[in-house]
């Protein structure tokens, strides 16, 4: 874990992070059809092991031994955990609202309303709290905090967190809930992670009027703040704009930034790269994974 590695060569050393596979380096080892190459890619993850098993269901085996035998025992030994219950039911929660904003309270409610846990068997909040830091401290996940754009602040809670790999958070849930709006955020929120961006979720303020008709403040959300040097990019991720509805709520928070960094939309549901008429640059999934010059 990295804190033991900090801990034992303290002064002494450099820390360097190695990720995941990105879909790029994915794509360059198996190559074929690249729609073919990226739903693999989303339900089997980056883990380089995968590449050298030979069917689905020697890849499903490796990636659920690696959770439950690898990463889960680590954990357990290391930080010589107490309530293994609470931290597979904390991971199986995260596992599960990857891109939903979430807190160590709300996790904590949750916990205790479906397993009917009472008095001393209750999950607290500062334990969740804990147990998402070890997790974390695991690379199994990380969190991404909400950033005030115009505020120059961050939130406290609630936040996002989001898998390191995608296929070792199928195998934990057992590859089913394979919502690809929130598959899709989170291979492009590790893509910039990979790319050596620090990435938060940007909050933007809009004056609107409620249902009583008056004038009230309303947080827009852009799911990506990217900052690599002195480059700062806003992208949101959108699976489909089918209508001009959605199109208008993924566009609107970018013209409430106040600035004129990059903005970029991308999306499943195109192939060829554009720029509407406020040069935000509408790309295919594929294309933006491919090509890491845009950020």
């Amino acid at each position: 874990l990295s804190s033991d590695i900090l801990t034992e060569f303290r002064g002494r050393s450099d820390e360097i992070r190695v990720h995941p596979l990105s879909f790029s380096e994915y794509y360059a080892a198996v190559g074929g059809e690249k729609a073919d190459a990226f739903e693999e890619y989303a339900f089997f993850g980056g883990m380089p092991l995968i590449l050298s098993r030979p069917d689905d269901t020697a890849k499903m085996n490796y990636l659920k031994s690696l959770v439950s035998e690898v990463y889960l025992k680590d954990i357990v030994e290391r930080k010589r955990i107490k309530r293994e219950d609470i931290l597979s039911a904390t991971l199986d929660l995260l596992c599960s609202s990857v891109g939903s904003l979430t807190n160590p309270n709300n996790i904590a409610n949750s916990l205790n309303s479906k397993q009917k846990l009472a008095g001393e068997n209750t999950a607290s909040a500062n334990t969740v709290k804990t147990y998402i830091g070890h997790l974390s401290d695991a690379y199994l996940f990380e969190e991404c905090r909400r950033f005030d754009v115009k505020g120059k602040d961050y939130f406290d809670y609630p936040n996002k967190y989001y898998c390191d790999d995608l296929g070792l958070r199928n195998a934990r849930i057992g590859f089913r809930q394979q919502e690809m709006t929130h598959i899709m955020e989170n291979i492009i929120y590790n893509d910039l992670r990979i790319r050596g961006c620090e990435v938060d979720i940007g909050i933007v303020y809009s004056t609107e009027k409620n249902k009583s008709g008056q004038l009230a403040q309303v947080a827009r959300e852009i799911d990506f703040i990217a900052v690599r040097g002195s480059k700062k990019t806003y992208i949101q991720s959108a699976y489909a704009l089918d209508t001009e509805e959605k199109a208008m709520t993924e566009n609107k928070p970018f013209g409430l930034t106040g600035d004129s960094f990059p903005k970029i939309i991308v999306r499943h549901d195109i192939r060829k790269r554009w720029y509407d008429d406020n040069g935000i640059l509408n790309i295919g999934i594929l294309d933006f994974l491919l090509d890491d010059t845009l950020v």
